[in-house]
């Protein structure tokens, strides 16, 4: 029997090596802005096209490679991070493994040009699926420059598998994000198909985060300092007033390096327990510098994972970091009730005023009764009885009807036998009972609504029949440039739905209209909330996002639990429920009502 097993050929190993380390243009570019981080350039230049399908060219100022140097890199595990296993438990700099070039160059055109300063001249090599088709000296300044041309060019399966261009650029935008976060003393620019999307200047982290996310987060940011044995914890975390519906400005990093930790996250959440809603995420940007040998960040392809060696002891820390942060930050408002201050005199003063303030002369009838039969008189003013509470309770019928004199002169027992007699009641507020002639209907009036408002929404999004309400006072709604492209995206079907959007920059959007539902909502938390779910369940098939949308629409603007219903709002709400397609069940997959059969109702 012949032999079966055999080594693969460097080039198919390498494009194997490709499909764990490169996974999408955002990937080649987090490879090659790390190597000219550890290169030691001050400025870093990211030119894109077609979302780096067509090429991606990352420039930096760098120590630059010698000739051998530029011919090596392209060599699998050649590498100038490590020399011996115990490095792999002292790693400071980003990229170490020494696969990233090689899978990079199996895959696509490249071409490098570098130059070290002691040299008069640089070298350019040309690799075309690791295969080297030149090899050049040409002029140029010290630095490097990699140019990407054709990604996964002799790889056509991998390469249908790419989502749309929008999609891909959002990926490349968070990898540059990720990578310009923590390095706020080095400048960047980034630049797609001819147009500059982002000139981060040297700074610190604050004017960094600005750079990136908005001006406006100069006001939103409360800076992190802990400092413990083998730990320390350094950077800002948002305001809780400005917490959001969406998550995204949420970046762990661990000596300076981007890494997902649910554990960690959790930390954060716990320390802003009951200062934002449930359904709001915090934002944090924070960086934890750890001794190497405490962590293992080889355990992941991407390097995005990390295990520490005591994860309970910088969750405790972290925690404790955060809560101290919004504890010794807190704007709130001393007021002092102990002393007494003369205020006709200090605002006199102030004013520059002769005579002193003196106050109004307010009068007060203390024989005023809202609850009396005769309405009392005030100078001209006519009282015209007690307005009862939309909360009353239904059986307390002096408190919903009062003695008003334009009721109609019912007797208690009338008014009783009315409501003995009506065809619904909401229990807790948040379920319609009725009877049905096999015993009694209970609705979940929160599902049910919800049902009814998803396939409203879906014949919409359908029809393009959606009623829009002008803003009298258009809101502003700011994003990153990630959500901002998302955004952009699905405007179309927001406009289907009611939305009047009008946007004002790259990252903001005016909010000019509103479906008619939302009247009274807050316009930018339900966007923000859409925005969310889009991410979550995000897919380029368009009914699949319809579905998304009118969902999430329909559950934030249902009617909620604990909302008082009238009995013709509950015969609209019952009525609506059974002419939809499906009335048994809501979007999310809950049962919306059930039937409890008489002989259950008398065991």
């Amino acid at each position: 029997m012949l032999d079966v097993i055999k080594l693969l050929p460097d080039s198919v190993a390498n494009q194997i090596a490709a499909g764990e380390v490169i996974q999408r243009p955002a990937s080649a570019v987090k490879e090659l802005m790390e190597n000219a981080l550890d290169a030691g350039a001050t400025q870093i230049d990211l030119v894109v096209k077609d979302a780096g399908k067509s090429m991606i060219m990352v420039v930096d100022n760098g120590c630059g490679m010698s000739e051998t140097d530029a011919r090596m890199c392209f060599e699998r595990h050649a590498t100038s991070k490590i020399s011996k296993a115990e490095d792999l438990f002292a790693i400071r700099t980003m990229g170490f493994r020494g696969e990233a070039l090689a899978s990079i160059a199996a895959i696509a055109q490249v071409e490098l040009k570098t130059r070290r300063k002691e040299d008069e001249v640089g070298v350019k090599i040309v690799n075309e699926g690791s295969v080297v088709k030149e090899q050049t000296l040409v002029p140029m300044q010290p630095g490097t420059t990699f140019t990407v041309k054709n990604l996964f060019f002799n790889v056509p399966a991998r390469r249908n598998f790419l989502k749309s261009p929008q999609a891909e650029l959002r990926h490349i935008v968070e990898e540059f994000t990720r990578v310009t976060l923590m390095n706020p003393e080095i400048g960047f620019t980034f630049n797609s198909d001819g147009k500059e999307l982002y000139h981060l200047y040297p700074g610190n982290l604050k004017q960094r985060i600005m750079g990136l996310f908005g001006s406006n987060y100069e006001e939103k940011l409360l800076p992190v300092r802990q400092e413990a044995e083998r730990i320390s914890i350094d950077g800002y975390i948002v305001k809780a007033e400005f917490a959001k519906k969406t998550r995204g400005e949420q970046y762990f990093f661990v000596n300076k390096r981007f890494i997902k930790h649910a554990y960690l996250h959790h930390a954060i959440e716990n320390a802003f327990m009951e200062m934002i809603p449930k359904d709001s995420f915090p934002g944090y940007f924070l960086n934890i510098e750890v001794d190497p040998a405490d962590i293992d960040i080889n355990i992941h392809p991407t390097k995005t994972e990390v295990n520490f060696l005591d994860v309970k002891l910088v969750y405790a820390i972290l925690h404790a970091a955060v809560r101290k942060a919004i504890g010794q930050h807190n704007l709130s408002p001393m007021i002092d009730f102990e002393e007494s201050a003369d205020l006709n005199n200090d605002f006199s003063a102030a004013m520059g005023m002769s005579q002193p303030l003196s106050f109004p002369n307010i009068p007060i009838d203390p024989n005023y009764n809202p609850f009396s039969k005769t309405p009392t008189h005030h100078e001209g003013r006519q009282y015209d009885g007690y307005k009862p509470e939309r909360n009353a309770s239904p059986g307390d019928w002096r408190l919903l009807y009062g003695e008003r004199t334009d009721l109609p002169n019912e007797t208690v027992e009338a008014i009783e036998e009315k409501q003995y007699r009506s065809q619904y009641l909401q229990v807790n507020q948040s379920y319609v009972v009725t009877a049905v002639k096999s015993g009694m209907l209970v609705i979940d009036q929160h599902l049910a609504h919800m049902r009814v408002l998803f396939e409203k929404y879906l014949k919409e999004l359908e029809n393009h029949s959606g009623v829009s309400q002008q803003e009298l006072f258009p809101q502003a709604l700011t994003l990153n440039m990630n959500d901002a492209s998302l955004l952009k995206e699905m405007v179309p079907e927001l406009e289907n739905l009611g939305f009047v959007l009008e946007q004002a920059n790259p990252t903001t959007f005016m909010i000019n209209g509103t479906p008619s539902d939302a009247a009274g909502c807050d316009a930018v938390a339900l966007l923000e909330q859409i925005l969310e779910n889009a991410k979550i369940n995000r897919t380029d098939l368009q009914l699949d996002r319809k579905l998304n949308l009118a969902k999430t629409m329909a559950s934030q603007l249902a009617i909620k639990a604990q909302t008082r219903l009238s009995e013709v709002e509950m015969q609209n709400l019952v009525d609506q429920l059974f002419a939809c397609n499906v009335a048994e069940v809501a979007p999310n997959g809950k049962k919306i009502y059930v039937i409890l059969n008489m002989e259950d109702l008398f065991q």
